[in-house]
């Protein structure tokens, strides 16, 4: 989870304000009964790694931000819009992936070079200072995650030395430091795996037109949907990947199956071409037009 404030602005410049939007985000999570694994507050921005086990972050993310906005606009005796707008919520698979994003989380202050890695800990406002604060922890904050998926680490003051040396690794040469996949988590809708992302679709009947995933995300579940239209049709049909390469563009079976695919999932005519070695698009239009013409009008067959 980000947002950042209105025209990148500031918001959490002081350290009251920081302090006032951590105060916020625990009460959320105790309202909401959320598990929190990591967050940090920059100056002009927040991460999040959250688990909502009860299925509100829409609600629960709408009480924060407003009940924050009305708090700073009231000290500050302003008005109007505190952050840019929705927050960018990125689903993430468990274990692996999401303590990859707890070590992203983590060494936010490092990459934004507000402090070195040695110092990392003296960051307040992020949940690695309380790492080793636990008499300090609410009972919500568990940063078991970032801990295992650092090697296997348990919650101790050694294995904490530990986790800071895999930081300043990862922070220098490791993946979390380097990689442009954790560098740009803010885009994207999901991280995992394929089969995730798959069971996302599948389970919780995501919408390509949901809002919470941008334009990448639409276009991506649109086509894991494709994806399993098409197994099901080659399934029922008993071809393979090698019947689609052998045989010719516009074998009957396939345009059966493209005007299937155009017809329940209104797949793009270029994405048919090329999973069912068809040609062009322009080509699909046509073989599937003809179908659909003979089909209409089955005298018009010879």
């Amino acid at each position: 989870m980000i947002n950042r404030g209105n025209y990148r602005a500031d918001i959490f410049a002081s350290e009251g304000a920081k302090m006032a939007f951590e105060s916020c985000l625990f009460e959320a999570c105790e309202r909401s009964g959320w598990k929190l694994h990591a967050f940090v507050i920059m100056t002009n921005h927040y991460h999040l790694a959250l688990e909502t086990p009860d299925g509100n972050l829409v609600r629960g993310m709408q009480w924060l931000q407003a009940t924050f906005a009305n708090r700073f606009n009231r000290f500050r005796g302003e008005c109007g819009h505190l952050f840019q707008g929705r927050y960018k919520a990125l689903l993430v698979e468990d274990d692996g992936p999401l303590g990859q994003v707890c070590h992203y989380i983590d060494l936010n202050p490092v990459r934004a070079g507000i402090v070195q890695t040695e110092q990392l800990s003296e960051y307040r406002y992020s949940s690695y200072w309380y790492l080793t604060q636990p008499k300090l922890r609410p009972a919500f904050l568990d940063l078991s995650t970032a801990l295992v998926e650092a090697g296997g680490l348990t919650d101790t003051p050694a294995e904490h030395r530990t986790y800071a040396d895999f930081l300043a690794w990862q922070a220098q040469d490791g993946p979390a430091g380097k990689n442009a996949a954790y560098v740009s988590m803010s885009k994207g809708w999901a991280l995992g795996s394929a089969g995730f992302k798959r069971d996302l679709i599948k389970d919780h009947a995501l919408a390509a037109i949901a809002r919470a995933w941008e334009s990448t995300g639409a276009r991506e579940i649109r086509e894991q949907a494709w994806q399993e239209q098409l197994k099901d049709l080659l399934g029922r049909a008993g071809k393979t990947a090698s019947d689609i390469a052998a045989d010719r563009k516009g074998a009957s079976w396939k345009v059966e199956m493209a005007t299937a695919l155009k017809r329940h999932c209104q797949a793009p005519n270029g994405w048919i071409a090329e999973q069912l070695h068809m040609g062009s698009g322009a080509a699909v239009s046509q073989y599937v037009s003809v179908a659909r013409r003979e089909a209409a009008s089955p005298g018009m067959r010879k």
